[in-house]
């Protein structure tokens, strides 16, 4: 369940575990053997002190001046003990007045990604090119790293903070307690310490009257509204509002044994890749589909197997929808999982689609196996661009150069992560989104989706949102959406689309 729900829901990749073990003599009779001391943890490095850059941004239409400064926040415990170093990267407009100056705490998901993704990806001062040479939205592994000026950054009307969360970027844990640490790496000790960070990082830049807000992708999305929840009845730090990439808001707690709207969600997101290959997609195409999905599809798939005529409709009416062979479809009786949708959708040709975007394939190592795992198209192919970028950023740009390595992803975050205990726990956002709404009525909320992403689906947003009672609420909250996958803004025009829906959102319009 744990893993199916990482892969369907998050920004996770699959991550690596190891544990020592140690060989003992045995003891002369009657002498106990003597007990190993335990290791003693390493000392943590220390980063560098707060280091501030000045820029000047040549762009079409505009130049901006803004200062840049990276460090980090020491957080400690109740008695002073050094629990953590958060690294951050602050963007702040020159010549601004503070108190009317917007600011904006970036965030990544997975759990276990450093925040490098929407900064070099979308909405910071620098990017790299993550649709390939040719626009076609492929990236592989050795594209150029080399940060060129974004024409789409959201500085003009928000400064930046990127935050990295712990063990990300260069962000690390120090204290040595167990207890302690893998405090760090649960659903609500997350979300307690990086509310810390950024009331911190308020207080260290004199920014406490600013209007504020929360970006996030992917996990970040489930992060936010916990976060607005928690830097509100915590911090005593008010947020105007929320943006959403890609979320995650609900995070499972379904049964195992049948969930109808695993297929419900993802069934829309499929037939879009599907029309994809045969030419441009928007949502309103998809209406057809996102009705019979909600409905009938529904109401068929919830018959079970003892109905064969409910078998016969559900799977004649998929396999016309999300272009896969009728035959195939019937065998699974309708209920196309992602797995079987990426291996099928492009066979003949020998490739396999990405979670991420499906209509982003790579050539099929197992070509002969019916199922297997591979390396997923999307994420293998950016990580080394996005996480080479974010070093150079730091050494070129900078001038802040810890000693240690970079993690654009980390080796035990999202191994760890503590989700929570039995299924009435099962993490959701949604709750405090709608909390969140309900006390502030000016709070609005924006929310972006590619059309072809299986990650997080965005007709199961959409679901969740139709929840939201519409006055005084959910009109508050826009969903966009663009023809691509999780990552829409490696596309040219998602990317330019979506950063104007985010100047209406800080403009008030």
């Amino acid at each position: 369940m744990l893993s199916s729900a990482l892969r369907s829901c998050l920004l996770l990749a699959a991550l690596l575990g190891g544990q020592s073990a140690y060989a003992q003599a045995p003891a002369e009779s009657g002498t106990p053997p003597a007990r190993p001391a335990a290791p003693t943890p390493p000392t943590p490095k220390l980063l560098p002190g707060d280091v501030t850059t000045h820029h000047t941004l040549e762009l079409p239409g505009r130049t901006l001046h803004f200062s840049a400064t990276a460090g980090a926040i020491r957080l400690v415990d109740d008695k002073g003990a050094p629990r953590a170093d958060v690294a951050f990267i602050a963007y702040q407009l020159d010549g601004a007045e503070p108190r009317n100056r917007k600011v904006t705490f970036v965030l990544n998901g997975g759990p276990g990604f450093a925040s490098g993704w929407l900064q070099v990806g979308a909405v910071g001062p620098w990017r790299i090119p993550l649709g390939g040479p040719m626009g076609d939205g492929v990236t592989a592994p050795s594209a150029s790293p080399e940060p060129l000026p974004n024409a789409e950054t959201w500085l003009d009307f928000t400064d930046l903070v990127f935050i990295d969360p712990v063990d990300t970027g260069y962000s690390r844990a120090l204290t040595t307690n167990e207890d302690s640490r893998n405090r760090l790496f649960s659903v609500d000790g997350d979300i307690t310490y990086l509310a810390e960070v950024i009331r911190h990082w308020l207080d260290r830049f004199d920014r406490n009257v600013s209007p504020k807000y929360v970006m996030g992708e992917s996990y970040g999305g489930f992060r936010a509204p916990r976060l607005a929840r928690e830097l509100t009845s915590v911090q005593g730090v008010g947020v105007s509002g929320l943006v959403l990439v890609s979320p995650a808001l609900d995070i499972g707690g379904r049964s195992i044994a049948f969930d109808p709207f695993y297929f419900v969600d993802r069934l829309p997101s499929m037939a879009a890749a599907a029309r994809a290959a045969h030419g441009p997609v928007t949502r309103a195409q998809l209406a057809d589909v996102e009705q019979y999905a909600a409905t009938d599809f529904l109401l068929d798939a919830t018959k079970g197997e003892r109905d064969p005529a409910a078998i016969e409709r559900r799977s004649a009416r998929v396999a016309a929808l999300i272009g896969l062979d009728p035959v195939l479809v019937r065998r699974y009786h309708g209920l196309i999982n992602t797995e079987v949708f990426l291996r099928e959708l492009d066979r003949a040709a020998g490739r396999v689609g990405s979670f991420y975007d499906p209509t982003i394939t790579s050539a099929d190592p197992w070509p002969l196996r019916t199922m297997s795992d591979y390396a997923d198209p999307v994420l293998e192919g950016l990580k080394p661009p996005v996480g080479s970028a974010m070093v150079a950023i730091y050494e070129t740009q900078l001038n802040w150069r810890p000693d240690y390595a970079y993690r654009l992803e980390s080796p035990t975050a999202g191994h760890q992560w503590d989700w929570g205990h039995g299924m009435m726990s099962a993490p959701q956002s949604v709750g405090m989104m709608r909390t969140a709404l309900a006390l502030d009525p000016h709070l609005h909320v924006l929310i972006a989706h590619g059309l072809f992403d299986l990650v997080t689906p965005y007709f199961l947003t959409q679901l969740l949102l139709d929840q939201i009672p519409q006055a005084g609420l959910g009109e508050r909250v826009r969903l966009v959406t663009y023809p691509a996958g999780h990552m829409f803004y490696t596309q040219d025009a998602s990317r330019a689309e979506f950063r104007e829906e985010g100047r209406k959102l800080f403009a008030g319009e």
